[in-house]
């Protein structure tokens, strides 16, 4: 049993963990998406790409040798406190909607038409939609969960970095 412990508790395999956990996740708000109708906000979005990014980079850490897959972990892990950065950011959004709210122009077009130094700070100014809680489960909304699966894969990340092997 012990070495079965230290067998799952190797870098290679827990990278691949989160690889495939973050791809599960990606799954899972495509469903929410397109089969349960739930739009996602530009906050969400960022979200997204997070998972994305840090699901790649775990699966290129497990793909390179042993040092390389050090720094590119290294990599995911700041990822994975960014987006945790954001999902927190769109929780206290959700807990403290700004008194005035509006829509206003879509990710894409935030991205496309301005420089990132002025799109980024009208994206996380928030949005009408970016407060609506529109789906929980065990009482926490979406961002709630991307924030603490964010959290869960980065600590995987910072163990994994801790590990010999």
């Amino acid at each position: 049993m012990a070495t079965l412990r230290q067998s799952l508790l190797r870098p290679r395999v827990l990278y691949l963990g989160v690889a495939l956990v973050c791809a599960l996740l990606i799954g899972v708000a495509l469903y929410m998406q397109f089969q349960m109708q739930l739009e996602p906000c530009p906050l969400c979005i960022l979200q997204r790409y997070a998972f994305v990014l840090l699901g790649a980079l775990a699966l290129l850490a497990a793909l390179l040798p042993a040092f390389l897959g050090r720094i590119v972990a290294a990599l995911g892990l700041l990822v994975a406190l960014a987006g945790a950065g954001v999902s927190s950011w769109h929780v206290w959004l959700q807990l403290h909607p700004p008194a005035v709210s509006a829509c206003g122009p879509s990710l894409e077009y935030l991205v496309s038409n301005l420089p990132l130094g002025r799109a980024l700070p009208r994206i996380f100014q928030g949005y009408a939609d970016c407060t609506t809680v529109d789906w929980t489960f065990l009482g926490l909304s979406i961002p709630a969960w991307s924030l603490i699966w964010l959290l869960v894969l980065g600590i995987t990340l910072g163990v994994a970095q801790g590990r010999r092997g």
